[in-house]
């Protein structure tokens, strides 16, 4: 929350509860700012019209339904590309060649309960961080969701709320209402009666009302929302770059499966096509032949990727929801990993939500015999429907120190703009009608003594507002004009206990902080010292920042403390920051942050917040802690790397079935494996181990190119592997077409033993659980391999020692050469990385 703009809602203004609560009585005396006495629609309006289906039947925004998750998980490409695999297997038999199709039956049955589990976490917190908007009925204020309102409904909104139905103003109290998201236009646009509202806009300054015109998919918001739906509102490098291997994947499928038939098929200048049948399964050339392009198409489909990558979200989801983080879209896991830059609020982030009233200077610029400052400020207080977070402290104040409010009538309001940083009345007192604002001491009062002092003390951390006269009418256009300065009027804040270890784990996380705050810079930078912020003793007043987006952008890349920042140039901000190639995550409460949650990769907003804050961000803190943020970046970091570790396995099988399927195609002799073998060396090489690596710890520092980066470990290890084991196959075939099953069991070896080296490599660091994983995974093949069970069910034999050793011998050279090359591009990755990182410190740095 900046300034003392953003509201700071009581237990009321909690989202959640199934029924409507009375709203509390409105602590206002008559005036302008006091909405109208009407009474609303009665209950039996409201179930007229509940009956004839006018109501804002808008869905929820929240997860997937169970129907579309089972879809999703059911209906998928890989699942397509095994199930006509399979169907050529039920043909031609025998049983252990289809063990594949079991393997993506156990896959999808697991991502459907782990969706399931996580759309159960998500949809709890959903309601927790639901809008409830004011409605007046039966002459009183209540509050329901946003699915109970009904056609005709009055609803009263103040700041920070956003409108969720079209409609046409009432009564308004200085209201100005903010419809960039919808329009574009970044000015508020001043509501009077009888002008209309529209849904997804919200209100930037004052308070009203307005009767519903338009609901549910009438409404101007749902109409866009239906139209943005089809989109995906956060870019996902993930998933995009396994959609888009897996495309390349499709491509390559069919040359390679029509080579392999085709080779199989006219070994030695002629086709035979009897076929026989024999312990339930078909024998002859095209039976082999086809049981040798299952086995290499199987091989090439990454089948446990999508699985795992779906889990691994999922799984991201739950975890964070035990700490009361609703992720409103799933990739802003992967989103917020991935950010260099965090600008967060000061006010209600790194500060407590609530303040004090520590002081209030008299100035002496008050009239003889005129009233007292504190008198002012508790009318002030007392005429304000909707008060800020500033306010409700003096309110408080003024209450605590027993002074009550005169007797005052309201002429005239200006309610709190985070633009305008001021907010006024005025009033018809004895002596006359007077004008009074409070708001920004440098901003009413530019170089005035008051000034100086509101900076001198904002730079001990203080928040300092400066109560002013001015001739005139705060409602004139050209207000507040030549102020008479009164009273500084000091507000004590105290910093989060929890906001120091915070910004000191993203320092080491190389994560850059930067507090974007609408209170005076000096008062920021007082806050950003007592954090140990680095660059915190620079405050940067952001109305002296230079207006060229490229300017722009390098000064705040080059500060951490920004204050006097108003919404506009909050999401200026955010986006020369994007502009420059960082990624950046904005945390708000207010609804100043709107503009730039929304600019922002992942916009992160508080559960006590504002209503428009909460309804553009894509990750909500219900429980408003900040320090929450580090989990929610580990866990990305988790997911990120652990899909990228487990994308390399599986593209390591895709690239070594390619090499060998291609090799044999063209050389012209039988397949290597049946089915069943590949499934052996799947399960026991990749399948298996992905799905524990997938859910590991993992800490590595999320970085962009994530296919570039992945195909660099997985095509030379996938292409060695690929041609260790045709060394094999060709060395035990010694001239043969069609092998036998002791040929089989040594390439078998040779890929399980090159493959097991490639899981050591992506395993790193290692940890115990580790080193029993892949021990487990070797003691399975043996197992396969010594037990007379194993040996039928996936045909092997192990009786001819000298192929065995030969395809031991040969996996050793080709672990070797994946060694060596691994190495050298590690060393090779490290040279750029220290290159870029040189060319970065000679960057010219800002004066």
């Amino acid at each position: 929350m900046s300034s003392a703009g953003a509201r700071v809602p009581d237990n009321h203004d909690r989202p959640g509860g199934a029924e409507a609560a009375p709203e509390r009585p409105s602590p206002l005396s008559t005036g302008p700012s006091r909405p109208p006495e009407e009474p609303g629609l009665s209950l039996s309006q409201v179930s007229e019209r509940v009956a004839a289906g006018r109501t804002n039947d808008v869905p929820v925004r929240a997860s997937r339904t169970v129907a579309q998750i089972i879809r999703g998980n059911v209906f998928t490409r890989i699942n397509a590309m095994i199930a006509v695999l399979f169907a050529i297997i039920a043909v031609i038999g025998p049983v252990q060649d289809g063990l594949f199709a079991m393997v993506i039956l156990i896959n999808t049955l697991i991502g459907i309960v782990q969706e399931l589990r996580a759309k159960r976490t998500l949809d709890k917190l959903a309601i927790v961080n639901a809008a409830r908007p004011r409605v007046v009925r039966e002459g009183a204020v209540v509050r329901v969701s946003a699915q109970e309102i009904v056609l005709d409904e009055v609803l009263e909104v103040g700041v920070g709320d956003q409108i969720v139905v079209d409609g046409a103003v009432t009564w308004s109290g200085g209201l100005e209402v903010d419809e960039s998201l919808l329009t574009g236009e970044a000015d508020p646009v001043v509501k009077k009666p009888g002008d209309t509202v529209m849904s997804g806009s919200f209100v930037v300054a004052g308070t009203g009302r307005f009767r519903a015109t338009k609901v549910g998919r009438h409404a101007y918001a749902a109409r866009l929302a239906e139209e943005a739906s089809r989109f995906s509102l956060v870019h996902s490098e993930l998933r995009s770059g396994i959609n888009r291997i897996l495309t390349w994947i499709t491509y390559a499928l069919f040359p390679i499966g029509g080579l392999l038939i085709y080779s199989q098929l006219f070994m030695g200048g002629h086709v035979t096509l009897d076929e026989g049948t024999a312990g339930g399964q078909i024998s002859g050339p095209l039976a082999d032949a086809l049981r040798g392009m299952v086995a290499a198409l199987v091989s090439m489909i990454p089948e446990g990727l999508i699985l795992l990558t779906s889990i691994a979200f999922a799984v991201g989801v739950i975890r964070l929801g035990r700490y009361q983080c609703l992720v409103q879209e799933l990739p802003a896991i992967e989103g917020l990993a991935r950010v260099d830059v965090v600008c967060t609020d000061k006010t209600g982030t790194l500060t407590e939500v609530g303040m004090k009233m520590a002081e209030i200077r008299d100035l002496g610029g008050g009239t003889a015999g005129g009233p007292t400052p504190t008198e002012v400020l508790a009318a002030l207080a007392a005429h304000d429907h909707d008060p800020n977070a500033s306010m409700a402290a003096i309110a408080q104040g003024v209450r605590a120190g027993g002074h009550r409010a005169p007797d005052w009538e309201p002429t005239a309001q200006a309610a709190f703009s985070s633009a305008r940083k001021w907010s006024g009345m005025g009033f018809r007192t004895p002596e006359g009608d007077v004008n009074w604002v409070l708001g920004a001491a440098d901003v009413l009062a530019p170089g005035h003594a008051a000034s100086s002092e509101a900076a001198r003390l904002g730079a001990q951390g203080l928040r300092v507002l400066l109560l002013g006269r001015t001739p005139l009418r705060v409602d004139d256009p050209a207000a507040p004009g030549e102020v008479e300065p009164v009273a500084l009027v000091v507000l004590d804040q105290k910093v989060r206990a929890d906001a120091g270890p915070t910004l000191d784990y993203f320092a080491e996380q190389g994560v850059d902080v930067k507090i974007v705050s609408g209170d005076h810079a000096a008062s920021v930078g007082a806050v950003g010292r007592e954090l140990g912020l680095p660059g915190a003793d620079r405050p940067v007043d952001a109305r002296k920042l230079p207006e060229d987006p490229a300017e722009l952008g390098l000064r705040v890349d080059d500060h951490s403390a920004f204050g006097r920042v108003t919404p506009e140039r909050k999401r200026d901000m955010v986006k020369g920051l994007r502009d420059r190639g960082h990624t950046v995550a904005m945390t708000g409460d207010g609804v100043n942050d709107v503009l730039a949650l929304k600019e922002a990769d992942i916009g992160v907003a508080m559960g006590s917040g504002s209503p428009a804050s909460r309804s553009v961000a894509q990750l909500v803190l219900l429980d408003d802690r900040f320090a929450v943020l580090p989990r929610v970046v580990a866990e990305g970091r988790r997911v990120i790397g652990n899909i990228e570790r487990v994308a390399s396995l599986f593209l390591t099988k895709t690239v070594y079935t390619m090499v060998m399927a291609t090799i044999v195609g063209l050389l012209a002799v039988s397949y290597p494996f049946f089915p069943r073998h590949a499934t052996l060396i799947n399960a026991v090489t990749f399948g298996i181990p992905s799905f524990f690596l997938a859910l590991a710890p993992n800490t590595d520092i999320a970085r962009p190119g994530f296919v570039a980066r992945t195909l660099r470990l997985a095509v030379p290890s996938g292409m060695v592997a690929g041609l260790a084991a045709v060394t094999t196959y060709l060395l035990v075939l010694g001239g043969r077409t069609v092998p036998d099953p002791a040929d089989r069991t040594a390439v078998v070896i040779t890929l399980c033993t090159t493959t097991l080296w490639v899981l050591l490599l992506v395993a790193k660091p290692y940890v115990w659980w580790k080193v029993v994983l892949v021990g487990s995974m070797v003691g399975l093949l043996t197992l396969a391999m010594a037990t007379p069970l194993g040996r039928w069910f996936f045909d092997l034999d192990v009786s001819q020692p000298g192929k065995l050793l030969t395809g031991l011998a040969v996996a050793g050279v080709a672990i070797a050469v994946i060694t060596v090359i691994r190495v050298v591009d590690d060393r090779a990755m490290a040279r750029s990385e220290a290159r870029a990182a040189e060319e970065a410190e000679r960057e010219p740095t800002p004066v």
